[in-house]
């Protein structure tokens, strides 16, 4: 059984008070709060157990090597990999993308191919490609989602070709909450010969991912959103992909043989983790997933999917609250603004009322106008979140109409 109420106890930060009421914390989308047991790993590794990795003959460099390649194999199994060479270590999701864009990009494209994206995507997956083809000369698509924010399947098989070398997607849509249907993308796209990434950021919270099943080439998820750390990140790729792509930074732990005259360098994962990698923070992440695997995702699925249920039927009763992104079966992350109230004025509102929520663009600004806005209010939902969230949510915007 999936009791909340116990989870929420494994959050210290949800027991505060901000500005004296309770803390109805609905930023996950940004960066979730971090359990009770990844923060004491955290903890325990810097006071007992700190040491470098890979390199060192000594008990304590020997035992965090171990743990740190253990969190590897997590991730691992968390997306159910071939193999833990297929998981590479970054900062976050953005690096992962620019590595991607930096040395399969830079090696395969060319003038005459073609890339695509949504008009849904975070800036991490939109900017790098437009970096890229300005130095390439690739033609860079951006295929259509529908005024719900559903994604418009006839427009992406419209632009999809022979020249198609890559299709880089987002599996939810972090300002409209949107899933995509990425198993049908990624076949179609594999039946013109094309290659696809994954942003998986807000997916991954939300729902379990299957790199095998799906059968993407390349996946990208932070581990801040996945309840662990800031400072690291994931690229998974399918190994001959990574065994053929040229190292991404230079440095030490990614060589080979070093000489004065020439380097050459090691085999994936090690060659694109140049230096002292994020030890602690990759340790604290792989806690974090098996957080997630022991709550089991099929559950966290199943809690949020009828708390998205809840919000949206909570939502649409606010007179002047106009909902942004409201496609079938989309996931927990609600944009909307509301009438006479700037999102700015409105976050600060909600504030005072305890409730965290995020204002602006959401790092989607040609998304955002797209929809007709410059700024929207975002909640979104943690596996942490509960009815009563919602209802104070609500409540707090009902109260901010009284102001205006």
């Amino acid at each position: 059984m999936y009791d909340v109420e116990k989870i929420r106890k494994d959050f210290p930060v949800l027991g505060i008070k901000i500005n004296g009421k309770p803390n109805t914390f609905l930023d996950s989308g940004a960066s979730a709060q971090k359990p009770r047991c990844v923060i004491e790993r955290v903890c325990e590794i810097y006071s007992k157990e700190y040491a470098n990795v890979h390199r060192g003959s000594y008990s304590l460099s020997e035992k965090i090597t171990s743990d740190y390649e253990k969190a590897r194999q997590t991730v691992q199994k968390f997306l159910n990999a071939k193999s833990a060479s297929e998981i590479v270590f970054t900062r976050n999701a953005t690096e992962s993308i620019n590595l991607v864009a930096a040395t399969w990009g830079r090696k395969f494209l060319t003038k005459i191919d073609q890339v695509i994206i949504s008009e849904a995507e975070h800036h991490a997956n939109l900017v790098p490609w437009q970096i890229l083809r300005d130095e390439i000369g690739f033609e860079l698509k951006i295929c259509k989602i529908k005024d719900d924010g559903s994604f418009d399947w006839d427009d992406f098989c419209s632009q999809l070709n022979g020249n198609t070398k890559l299709v880089a997607i987002t599996g939810m849509s972090n300002v409209l909450g949107t899933i995509f249907p990425l198993k049908e993308i990624i076949a179609s796209a594999h039946r013109r010969g094309a290659k696809v990434l994954v942003d998986a950021c807000q997916l991954a919270v939300h729902q379990k991912i299957d790199v095998q099943e799906l059968d993407c080439d390349f996946l990208a998820f932070s581990g801040h959103k996945t309840y662990g750390p800031t400072g690291i990140g994931v690229l998974y790729a399918k190994y001959e992909l990574l065994d053929a792509m040229p190292p991404y930074q230079y440095g030490g732990d990614m060589v080979d043989v070093v000489t004065y005259q020439a380097t050459t360098f090691d085999v994936p994962p090690a060659r694109f983790e140049a230096g002292t990698p994020a030890i602690v923070q990759a340790i604290g992440l792989g806690t974090a997933l098996e957080y997630m695997m022991n709550l089991g995702m099929d559950n966290i699925t199943a809690h949020e999917n009828e708390l998205t249920a809840y919000t949206l039927q909570k939502l649409s009763e606010i007179d002047g609250l106009k909902q942004i992104g409201t496609a079938e079966g989309k996931g927990g992350v609600f944009s909307f603004v509301m009438d006479k109230i700037h999102p700015q004025d409105l976050a600060f509102i909600l504030d005072k009322e305890g409730v965290s929520v995020r204002v602006g663009h959401h790092c989607a600004a040609p998304l955002v106008r797209r929809m007709g806005y410059e700024s929207v209010v975002r909640a979104s939902l943690g596996l942490y979140n509960t009815k009563q969230d919602i209802d104070i949510l609500c409540s707090a915007l009902n109260k901010a109409k009284t102001f205006f």
